[in-house]
C-alpha cells in the first residue's frame, strides 16, 4: 500500500466549515498519515485550534513563489482577495487555492495525497488508505460531460491543452473536477515538469499568466494523454463524495436527504460553500445520521 496524506486549502471565511471538516476527518476516515491544511499566513494562528497529531497548519508563504505577495487586508476592496506579481496580472484567491493544492502533493513525503476542499464533511466511515494507497491511484471522471461551448469548463480545457503542450481536446470531453480527489505524487511532478517544458517557464508563473484554469482538468489531461500515466491510475465514475453544486441554500431536512440518496460507496457530502447552507443545519444533519 502507499502512503496517503489529506491536504485541504482554506481560509478565514471558511473557518467554521473547515473546523467541521476537520471533525468529520477525525470521526470517520482511517488510513491516512497527515492532514495538511495550508492557509494564508495571517490566518494560521485562527486556524491553529485545528491542530492535532495527525494535523498540521501550514502557511501559504511556504508554498508560494517571492514574486507573488499578497496585498495586505487592509488595503483590499472587497472580499476577493488578491495576490500581485510584476512577472503576471493580477491573481485572486481561486488562483492561489489551485497553486496551493499542486504545491501542497508536490511538497508531501506522501506518495498519494487526498484534496479536500473545506466544503465538504465526512458522513461515514472512509478508509482513505484503502481506497487511495492501492496499486493504481483512483481519477475520477465524468464521461463526455464537457460541451464545447461550456463557458467555463470548455475554456479551462482548451488552457490545459496550452499549458500542458497537448492537441486541442476534441468535445464532448471528460471532466475531472469533483470532491475528494486523489493524485499521485510523482504524476504531479510529471506534469508541473510538462508545463514547464511547454510555456518554458515555472508552472506557477505559467498559470498566472493564463489564469483561466483548473487544477483538477490540468491533471486529468495529462494523466489520460499519457499511457505511462494513465496505466497507474484506476479510472472511477463516482468520487466519494456526493456533492451540490447548486447556489440554492439547504436546509438541515436537505442536508438529511442528500445523506439518504449517497451510494454506499460515498461517504462525504460536499455543500458549495457559496450556497451559504448554515453550518449549524449540516451538524444538526450529521447529528441526526
Amino acid at each position: 500500500m502507499h502512503s496517503v496524506a489529506l491536504l485541504t486549502p482554506s481560509h478565514a471565511r471558511d473557518f467554521e466549515r473547515c473546523a467541521l471538516l476537520c471533525r468529520s476527518i477525525d470521526a470517520h476516515v482511517t488510513g491516512h498519515t497527515r492532514h495538511y491544511v495550508i492557509v494564508n499566513d495571517e490566518d494560521v494562528e485562527l486556524f491553529q485550534k485545528l491542530q492535532s497529531r495527525q494535523r498540521v497548519i501550514v502557511p501559504a508563504s511556504r508554498h508560494l513563489p517571492r514574486w507573488l505577495w499578497p496585498v495586505p487586508p487592509a488595503l483590499q476592496r472587497g472580499q476577493r482577495r488578491v495576490w500581485l506579481s510584476l512577472l503576471s496580472h493580477p491573481v485572486h484567491g481561486w488562483h492561489v487555492q489551485q497553486i496551493l493544492k499542486i504545491a501542497g502533493v508536490l511538497a508531501a513525503p506522501e506518495e498519494r495525497v487526498c484534496i479536500i476542499d473545506s466544503d465538504n464533511v465526512f458522513f461515514r466511515t472512509f478508509d482513505i488508505g484503502r481506497y487511495a494507497g492501492a496499486d493504481r491511484t483512483p481519477l475520477f471522471f465524468d464521461s463526455r460531460a464537457i460541451e464545447a461551448v461550456s463557458p467555463l469548463h470548455g475554456v479551462w480545457l482548451r488552457n490545459a491543452d496550452r499549458l500542458l503542450g497537448l492537441q486541442e481536446t476534441q468535445f464532448p470531453a471528460d471532466d475531472f473536477v469533483g470532491n475528494v480527489l486523489v493524485w499521485d505524487r510523482a504524476t504531479a511532478l510529471a506534469m508541473t515538469a510538462a508545463i514547464k517544458s511547454a510555456t518554458g517557464t515555472n508552472w506557477v508563473l505559467a498559470l498566472c499568466r493564463i489564469r483561466r484554469f483548473s487544477e483538477y482538468l490540468l491533471y486529468g489531461r495529462f494523466v489520460t494523454t499519457s499511457a505511462e500515466h494513465l496505466a497507474r491510475h484506476a479510472c472511477v465514475e463516482q468520487s466519494p463524495a456526493y456533492s451540490h453544486w447548486d447556489s440554492d441554500r439547504l436546509d438541515r431536512s436537505s442536508v438529511e436527504a442528500m445523506m439518504r440518496a449517497a451510494s454506499p460507496a460515498q461517504s462525504a457530502l460536499c455543500i458549495q460553500s457559496y450556497s451559504q447552507t448554515s453550518v449549524r443545519d449540516i451538524e444538526d444533519a450529521l447529528a441526526f445520521a
